[in-house]
């Protein structure tokens, strides 16, 4: 694919040599990497060749099918990938303890991250050549974040172990099997599940009473399992429910024994939203960042996401037949809601860990 003219550029690197070694440089001290306008894709290409590798954090191979976007990367361009599995919070966290020393190029956070990044001067403005194909919603004006790709929230059941697969958050309530959520004080996928859950009763973005009652419920009748809806706890049969994007539910699924796990959008309601990568401001190679950015949101890219389960956030993109028979009936999706209210959900997200400490965990036998 013949790339257009980037519409804002490219940064130029100028980190101090001082912030490098990471000795006695004050915080504002450091400059971190600045856009220089003019740049083309050509010598984007140039210099990410030249620096030769891209460094993620929270981008894996299993999440999302990263893999085959890593390996294209690397095909095409040359570029070695290393990741570190993180948190939404835990990767804005390392990239700003890390500012004089940057490790990382690259992450992948969830929706609500992206302005914190953003406000916290972490993030490298970067508009891709798809711009114009990525709806409003899905991106700042500056070119801060833009989401990549949606999932939505999607009950995962062990048919071996649960007789009659819940289909609904009311199921679930009224059943007898332990239902596992992720942890809901740094996850933005937990912490989804928490808003489908308040949606399903009546709350909203601003009201998550309803669902932190549901899980605090679940934990009061000893039902409710944290931190073990990995793969391996799953395909173990530690768990007998799992509340997880669909893209992971559908990929575990798939991944251990299609006919063993039943993935369903829970009927009552759920809520869909997305990932955006965010770029180091401070990062090593820029370039590379910058060039990984470009293609995730190239056909090819958007596609890969695709054979992750996960939907593109580019609408114009045509999936091969094969990957849509990948994905859950459009008829689950009926009644899916968005988040309207964006700065509310930011505000009930810097709450949401205290709240679940305070009013669910306290209930963990």
């Amino acid at each position: 694919m013949k790339f257009k003219k980037l519409v804002t550029g490219i940064i130029a690197s100028t980190i101090l040599a001082t912030s490098l070694v990471g000795c006695g440089t004050k915080d504002e001290e450091i400059k971190g990497n600045t856009i220089d306008p003019n740049i083309t894709i050509e010598q984007i290409t140039k210099l990410a060749k030249e620096e030769g590798e891209v460094v993620s954090i929270g981008m894996p191979d299993s999440w999302a099918n990263w893999k085959d976007t890593w390996n294209d990367l690397n095909k095409k361009y040359g570029l070695k990938h290393s990741d570190t599995d993180l948190s939404s919070a835990e990767e804005i966290a390392k990239l700003e303890a890390e500012k004089k020393n940057p490790t990382a190029d690259i992450g992948d956070v969830g929706w609500s991250y992206g302005p914190v990044a953003k406000e916290r001067g972490l993030t490298l403005p970067y508009k891709t050549s798809h711009w114009d194909s990525v709806p409003d919603w899905a991106k700042d004006e500056e070119g801060n974040w833009m989401l990549a790709y949606t999932g939505t929230m999607a009950i995962l059941a062990n048919k071996e172990l649960v007789d009659n697969p819940p289909k609904s958050f009311q199921d679930i309530l009224e059943g007898d099997y332990n239902v596992c959520v992720d942890d809901v004080t740094t996850g933005t996928q937990s912490q989804m599940a928490v808003l489908a859950a308040a949606m399903a009763f009546g709350g909203d973005e601003n009201n998550i009473q309803p669902g932190l009652d549901f899980f605090a419920e679940l934990a009061k009748q000893g039902r409710l399992l944290t931190g073990k809806n990995d793969l391996a706890s799953i395909e173990n049969g530690e768990v007998d429910v799992t509340l997880i994007w669909d893209f992971n539910a559908l990929a575990y699924r798939d991944k251990i024994d299609r006919d063993r796990f039943y993935v369903a959008i829970p009927s009552d309601a759920s809520v869909r939203t997305g990932y955006t990568t965010i770029i180091n401001k401070y990062a090593q190679h820029p370039y590379s960042a910058m060039l990984a950015r470009e293609y995730i949101f190239s056909d090819e890219g958007q596609i890969n996401l695709a054979k992750g389960y996960a939907k593109p956030v580019r609408e114009d993109v045509e999936l091969p037949a094969d990957v849509q028979a990948m994905l859950l009936p459009n008829e689950q999706y009926k009644n899916v809601k968005e988040i309207k209210d964006f700065e509310g959900w930011s505000k009930t997200v810097e709450n949401i860990g205290r709240l679940w400490q305070e009013q669910v965990l306290v209930y963990m036998k």
